[in-house]
């Protein structure tokens, strides 16, 4: 069996509803994934499965979430081993370990290319800092990221599908893949 981490997109269902992470569990276990296991309730997933490729991992569990709560959401999948490479890549480590609410990742389903930071450089108004590492586009916004321009030009039109983690998240699923 082989560690896999599931990231989905948005936990919320609509006006006051959001994914139970006992019940996102429980729909991963109906496919067949072993030990399913969240992070709090932010929409991160930790299972076991047979060796598969991250697309034949992401097409089912898609398909089920829209079955079990009536929307779809984007979810990516990255593999244990990748996951630990991510986490240890983190070219704004420093400043993660001072802040974690600076540092996030935008975790993509296809890689981001160095040109497509050209097209979000000017948006770096307030001293934001980016950086494309394997494909995901890593930021530290030295201020409040909700405050940033740059946050409504990292749309899935402009980048493709992905998702942000925040510094403290990306450590907290590190460390449920070592045990």
């Amino acid at each position: 069996m082989n560690s896999y981490v599931a990231l989905l997109y948005s936990i919320v269902l609509g006006a006051g509803r959001r994914v139970v992470m006992a019940d996102l569990r429980q729909m991963a276990e109906e496919l067949g994934y072993c030990s399913p296991r969240t992070l709090v309730a932010t929409g991160n997933l930790v299972f076991e499965a047979g060796q598969t490729s991250v697309r034949d991992l992401e097409t089912p569990l898609e398909q089920a979430f829209s079955r079990t709560f009536g929307r779809h959401v984007d979810i990516i999948v990255r593999s244990g081993g990748c996951w630990q490479k991510l986490a240890a890549s983190n070219p704004f480590r420093d400043e993660g370990e001072q802040d974690a609410t600076q540092v996030h990742v935008r975790v993509m389903r296809d890689p981001l290319t160095e040109t497509a930071l050209s097209g979000l450089q000017r948006y770096c108004i307030a001293g934001e800092r980016l950086a494309i590492v394997d494909g995901d586009l890593w930021v530290h916004f030295p201020g409040k990221a909700s405050e940033s321009k740059l946050l409504g030009a990292m749309t899935t039109k402009r980048l493709g599908v992905g998702t942000f983690r925040n510094w403290n998240t990306v450590k907290g699923v590190a460390g449920m893949l070592q045990g």
